[in-house]
């Protein structure tokens, strides 16, 4: 007899999962995420600005994030907040706009937050990807994006 499965799997290869531990308290790293006036400090790969932002972080509410890189090469990111647990938990989905002006493909995040005594533990879930490159381009950015956290963290003197 054969068993079957309802279980839907994600592809391994299409799906990021980062973990990080900062030095600040959870509360401070979830404003980071979720307030504009910390995001704009490390949203984006190293070498971006984040010249324009819309965030109504609440659950069905829209995000739309405009990064531009060192050259002047201006990409913009949109989703909606599917969850939003203070500080626990973000879960929203994540596409990039396409050079035509419609939204490219779809990816749902979901990161969690967690005390570890004065410091922050979080893991970053992201998927699923259309390709393994794709997910390669955004686990480097996201990497740096989250260098750039904890540097801004750090220099906040959390």
């Amino acid at each position: 007899m054969i068993a079957v499965s309802n279980l839907i799997t994600e592809p391994e290869s299409r799906v990021l999962l980062i973990q990080r531990t900062l030095d600040a308290p959870r509360g401070l790293v979830y404003e980071a995420w979720t307030r504009p006036e910390h995001l704009v400090h490390w949203w984006g790969p190293a070498h971006f600005t984040t010249p324009d932002y819309l965030m109504d972080v609440r659950p069905g509410g829209f995000y739309r994030i405009h990064i531009r890189s060192g050259e002047g090469i201006d990409y913009w990111m949109q989703g909606v907040y599917q969850e939003v647990v203070e500080p626990e938990r973000l879960v929203f989905t994540f596409s990039w706009d396409t050079p035509q002006g419609t939204r490219g493909h779809e990816t749902l995040v979901t990161v969690l937050f967690e005390e570890d005594g004065d410091k922050t533990k979080f893991k970053f879930h992201q998927a699923v990807f259309e390709s393994d490159s794709s997910r390669n381009d955004h686990r480097t950015g996201w990497s740096e994006c989250f260098d750039r956290l904890g540097a801004y963290l750090k220099a906040m003197g959390a």
